[in-house]
């Protein structure tokens, strides 16, 4: 689904990203791991086409970013580690506005709001706007807007920031629930456990440069735990 090859991104004369290769395959997951400031969230947004590469290729279900970023975009979400809402919209009206990006009819939308909004205890607040939620509800908004349209391609920057244990939950199973529909997620986190017990594989990046793509189990079986992989390769 995501293949990601030889990736290199400078701002100004520092290079941040050096030749970064890896792949999400259908129906995994991937966490994507690394200290502050080893190039995870400028890998993220490069996918997402938010930042454009220095060079490298980034292709989504086989279409190039480069050469079709509509169409690589129609099929992916991106949900930023802090996002930024439309504050003066109501809840329900910033869903429907992304519904309407993403062409998902009505009965769908109404369905998979109702759904969503409930598990995550925001339904009857979505008629208030958005700059009366806490932190913690406009990061809910914001995860029912990247589910909206049942992605192929989800990519997740630090999501379970913010969110309180029962919608942490409810998260990891919609996350594992969208995977099994054939669709793919790449997404970070410093909660190495969550990533240990949810991901399919693991991608470990340190100083803009990729160390270590495998998957989880075959980490597993070596006895370490991926803390002590994480603190090995970061020495």
């Amino acid at each position: 689904m995501l293949e990601i090859k030889d990736l290199h991104k400078s701002f100004g004369k520092k290079e941040v990203l050096h030749g970064i290769s890896l792949n999400v395959n259908d129906g995994e997951i991937t966490g994507f791991i690394g200290h502050n400031g080893a190039g995870k969230t400028t890998t993220l947004k490069i996918v997402a086409g938010i930042l454009e590469p220095s060079s490298g290729e980034v292709f989504v279900n086989k279409m190039s970013m480069k050469q079709e970023p509509v169409e690589c975009k129609k099929i992916m979400a991106y949900l930023p580690d802090n996002p930024d809402l439309y504050d003066y919209l109501k809840g329900i009206e910033y869903l429907n506005f992304i519904a309407d990006i993403y062409e998902v009819n009505k009965e769908d939308r109404l369905n998979r709001i109702e759904s969503l909004a409930k598990e995550l205890e925001i339904y009857y607040v979505l008629g208030d706007e958005i700059r009366s939620y806490s932190h913690g509800m406009k990061q809910k908004v914001a995860v029912i807007s990247a589910f909206l349209h049942e992605p192929k391609l989800l990519l997740l920057d630090e999501p379970f920031v913010g969110l309180d244990p029962k919608a942490s939950f409810i998260l990891k199973n919609k996350m594992k629930e969208l995977c099994s529909k054939g669709s793919s997620i790449l997404f970070s986190s410093h909660v190495l456990e969550v990533v240990e017990n949810l991901c399919d594989s693991i991608a470990i990046i340190k100083e803009g440069n990729l160390v270590k793509q495998s998957k989880t189990e075959d980490i597993l079986k070596t006895g370490q735990t991926l803390e002590d992989l994480f603190l090995e390769l970061e020495k």
